[in-house]
């Protein structure tokens, strides 16, 4: 490769996971930014993909200046990306592809906002863990739910059983049993808790809840 074409290449690291979910949806066919909104919702991508509204408008003027996107179709080229109709480049289905080659994708851990919680629980005043355990556990009884009626659709969709959606769909489900499980240990487990024995970890045996 030349010196000059590798300078204008598209670098992957400058793509966010917004627009290379943008790119991807893009490259199934052409939609406006409005069309693939309403797409993202319809797929329920907020559930797996940090992607909020005004950042599908953002990433697609993005894209559009690094020409990843282009307009498709007989739009007017003043439009915004909200009615302007766009496709994915050869060069962005490029990007896309390198993107996905980046070892970060598997060597990354989340950092939930429960376990913080957990982590200062110590801390809260009294009846409050117990309070927020049973938050935990009703919200997790009910994402389980959702997300196995959200299973029933897709399958009906897709049509089969081998689709990274259902894959995606029936970890997550796991994970929340899972953590549903945990949970209700705890809350069995809490009249018990008590300060670390060791010197260096822990809370101070001495320090009281607020």
């Amino acid at each position: 490769m030349s010196v000059s074409r590798a300078a204008t290449r598209p670098r992957s690291r400058e793509l966010t996971a917004p627009d290379l979910v943008l790119l991807s949806l893009l490259s199934e066919r052409p939609m406006h930014g409005y069309e693939a909104n309403a797409e993202l919702e319809r797929r329920q991508v907020r559930d797996w993909a940090g992607i909020s509204r005004p950042q599908v408008y953002y990433s697609l003027e993005k894209l559009l200046r690094m020409r990843l996107v282009r307009a498709a179709g007989a739009d007017e080229p003043s439009g915004g990306p909200e009615r302007r109709v766009l496709a994915t480049t050869a060069a962005g289905t490029q990007a896309l592809a390198d993107a996905l080659e980046a070892v970060a994708w598997t060597t990354r851990r989340d950092q939930p906002p429960f376990l913080t919680w957990m982590a200062l629980s110590w801390r809260a005043r009294p009846g409050v863990a117990e309070q927020q355990l049973e938050r935990r556990r009703l919200f997790l009884e009910a994402e389980i739910a959702r997300e196995q009626a959200v299973l029933r659709d897709v399958r009906r969709e897709v049509g089969h059983p081998f689709h990274e959606a259902i894959w995606m769909l029936t970890l997550t489900i796991q994970q929340l049993r899972v953590e549903l499980r945990w949970v209700r240990k705890v809350m069995a487990e809490l009249g018990r808790r008590a300060p670390a024995s060791g010197e260096s970890f822990g809370a101070d045996p001495e320090s009281k809840p607020l």
